[in-house]
């Protein structure tokens, strides 16, 4: 009989978190650095670190064993779906921003922004 109550007990709990219930509010779950397309564009290479941190706040990892590096990492769920993460990471030389890369780019580089470039240039 115990042995019956347990085995059900575990097959209600493991149901229980697979299961979702119709109504329920799921919550969106942010965490790390918010870095938008504004301060992508203000960023320049030769800028100081404090420049930089400036604009887009102190990354969130921070590596001892490479100073010259910044991680900025941003991650999303929005209402229980699937997590949305964006990377940034910045590479300085002798304290100045060198360049960066990751999933962000400038404006002046984005397609549209080509295209648009490319029309006024055949004009």
């Amino acid at each position: 009989m115990k042995a019956v109550l347990i085995l059900a007990m575990v097959l209600l709990v493991a149901g229980c978190s697979t299961f979702r219930f119709p109504g329920v509010h799921r919550i969106t779950v942010q965490q790390g650095n918010v870095v938008s397309q504004a301060m992508i564009d203000k960023l320049r290479p030769g800028m100081t670190k404090s420049q930089v941190r400036f604009i887009l706040g102190n990354p969130v990892v921070d590596d001892s064993l490479d100073l010259d590096q910044w991680d900025y990492v941003y991650t999303i769920q929005i209402a229980g779906g699937e997590v949305i993460r964006r990377l940034l990471v910045l590479h300085f030389r002798e304290e100045r921003l060198s360049y960066f890369e990751g999933d962000y780019l400038p404006s002046d580089f984005l397609p549209s922004k080509k295209a648009d470039l490319a029309a006024t240039d055949a004009d």
